[in-house]
């Protein structure tokens, strides 16, 4: 058992594995103690903050609640994706569910070779890393140009489809060229505007 000395004015304190002792002999705290007051108290300032804040927040929301109820407008936001962009996003999906499935019974499989495992999860991770990159580009184009977009990566191939029934072609090559600078090697990039 380790022990470490502690010099604090006049009385030596000894720290044990579990307790904090004085030179008498008694037991001043035991470490969990010392723990559990410790995350006690942190909840309690915790608490007390939260009790505090509602009061703040309610006063802005009522503002707000009685700013829209004297105009007396009714205000609805129908954010709907396109029906092609979600059957899109759903075969492209179940497409993607289906080789993930048929990769992990290869690396579930006791009978498959080591090199076989290997291949089969570095292509999961290169499915999955495809999949992000997508939803990073479509995020892109959100962003940039304020259109919902399903894009669909194939190696060097980016298909990109726009839900919009305006066919731009600046607009187009205005998407390639943002999708483009995202990569130093060139890839082929196509966009189709589809409402």
């Amino acid at each position: 058992m380790q022990t470490r000395n502690l010099q604090k004015s006049s009385n030596i304190l000894i720290f044990n594995k579990y307790n904090l002792i004085d030179k008498t002999g008694g037991i001043m705290i035991n470490k969990k103690s010392l723990w559990f007051l410790t995350l006690f108290s942190l909840i309690l300032v915790l608490s007390i903050y939260y009790i505090t804040m509602p009061s703040e927040l309610l006063l802005t929301t009522n503002v707000n609640n009685t700013s829209l109820e004297e105009n007396n407008e009714e205000v609805n936001v129908d954010i709907e994706e396109s029906d092609l962009l979600v059957a899109l996003r759903v075969e492209s999906d179940e497409e993607m569910t289906s080789q993930i499935e048929e990769l992990q019974l290869i690396l579930t499989n006791a009978e498959s070779s080591v090199d076989d495992k290997n291949k089969a999860y570095e292509k999961i991770k290169e499915l999955n890393d495809t999949r992000g990159e997508e939803e990073k580009l479509e995020t892109q184009v959100k962003d940039v140009y304020k259109l919902d977009s399903f894009i669909k990566i194939n190696d060097n191939q980016i298909q990109v489809t726009i839900n919009s029934s305006e066919h731009s072609e600046n607009l187009a090559n205005n998407i390639m060229r943002t999708i483009q600078s995202n990569y130093e090697e060139s890839k082929y990039i196509t966009v189709k505007f589809q409402k």
